[in-house]
């Protein structure tokens, strides 16, 4: 196959098997690759980085310094935007963007696109003082604009700014025909699990701050005390999961509360669910959350999400000062929901990728075009 002539820095920051990872992932796979190539810049402190799948679609990985070591970070990066002469630098590291998109401009990289995937959110000061030190930069940099949601993107840029029109949403889309509701698939599953005749409750994320798993746990407590046949299946992993191991451990809770980890079939796995509950602290616009929605899910979201996250009839909004007890009377409350498919319908809402990878790959080409001169 002919060397595409178009190599897009995609600077991912840390990849442990996150939400914006996917997102990049997903986009990747569904893209024309032939016209358009992404290389992913990584930081070498990153858990799960799928160089198997990158590398058997073409794609390019290098891994750097992470920015907590912020001279060697940009000196690498310089280094690399100008030895592979890239066009385009497109940073998903929202606020913290300024520095990969600095380094570009040093580099004289024409495109520089900005990313905002989230927002800030409460109990986490160090890092939000960070964020509100660097949002004001966030447009010296980019001269393009990108956010998953209007939310993310009035966070980050500033409502001004998205008012003007000058931010492209792209939606964090997914594979609407992979997360599609599948009664065999859920069956072999439950069986699998052994979840048979038991109501699940789900939750996927990495164990960090931002989710909230403390009051996720303290939530299924209440479930279990009203419903003991009931089950909580937690996917993902990260630096506060032994924290959550040992809070189910003193709750008595071990038989009823499974730890997952990283599972590549979560979309199998959604199947087996009943709720899906993501009691977050912030988002931008969570593709877990989609990704539930387009399998049937009911879900329970906390106020902290966008209101643009909310794609189905059977998803609601409680805030995490209601308490424990509330959502839990809440969530028990879907136990009879008959669940339906709306793959179609998440898709027609714009969230199939196969039809936004196009808008994305246009984009990109528009762009190159105006640069070589080809439009």
């Amino acid at each position: 196959m002919e060397e595409c002539k178009f190599r897009i820095a995609q600077v991912v920051g840390k990849m442990n098997s996150g939400g914006v990872e996917s997102v990049v992932l997903n986009y990747y796979k569904n893209i024309d690759r032939e016209k358009v190539q992404f290389d992913f810049i990584v930081d070498e402190d990153s858990t799960y980085i799928p160089q198997e799948l990158i590398e058997e679609f073409g794609g390019r990985i290098y891994i750097i310094p992470p920015y907590q070591h912020l001279f060697s970070y940009m000196k690498t990066l310089i280094k690399l935007f100008k030895t592979n002469k890239y066009s385009i630098v497109h940073s998903h590291i929202n606020s913290l963007s300024i520095f990969p998109l600095c380094a570009a401009q040093i580099a004289k990289v024409k495109i520089r696109i900005a990313h905002s995937h989230s927002s800030s959110g409460n109990n986490e000061f160090k890092r939000n003082i960070i964020k509100y030190i660097l949002r004001p930069f966030s447009k010296v940099f980019p001269n393009c604009f990108f956010a998953c949601s209007n939310f993310a993107g009035r966070w980050l840029f500033g409502k001004k700014f998205m008012d003007s029109g000058k931010v492209v949403i792209l939606n964090n889309a997914i594979d609407t025909s992979k997360f599609s509701y599948n009664k065999e698939i859920r069956k072999s599953i439950r069986k699998k699990e052994n979840l048979e005749g038991k109501f699940v409750v789900g939750h996927v994320g990495r164990f960090v701050n931002q989710k909230n798993h403390e009051f996720l746990i303290d939530i299924f407590y209440e479930i279990h005390k009203m419903d003991k046949n009931t089950e909580l299946l937690l996917f993902g992993d990260g630096p506060l999961r032994q924290n959550i191991e040992i809070k189910v451990k003193n709750l008595k809770l071990e038989s009823n509360v499974k730890f997952m980890g990283i599972k590549q079939n979560i979309n199998e796995y959604m199947q087996a669910m009943d709720i899906f509950l993501l009691p977050s602290f912030y988002e931008g616009l969570p593709v877990v959350g989609v990704e539930a929605q387009t399998s049937g899910l009911s879900c329970i979201f906390s106020t902290n999400v966008t209101e643009e996250a909310k794609l189905i009839e059977d998803t609601i909004y409680i805030d995490l000062d209601k308490g424990a007890k509330y959502w839990a009377e809440q969530a028990l409350q879907f136990k009879e929901t008959q669940r339906k498919d709306k793959s179609s319908l998440i898709a027609e809402r714009g969230f199939d990728i196969k039809k936004e990878a196009r808008k994305l790959q246009n984009y990109y080409l528009n762009l190159l075009g105006k640069e070589y001169g080809t439009n």
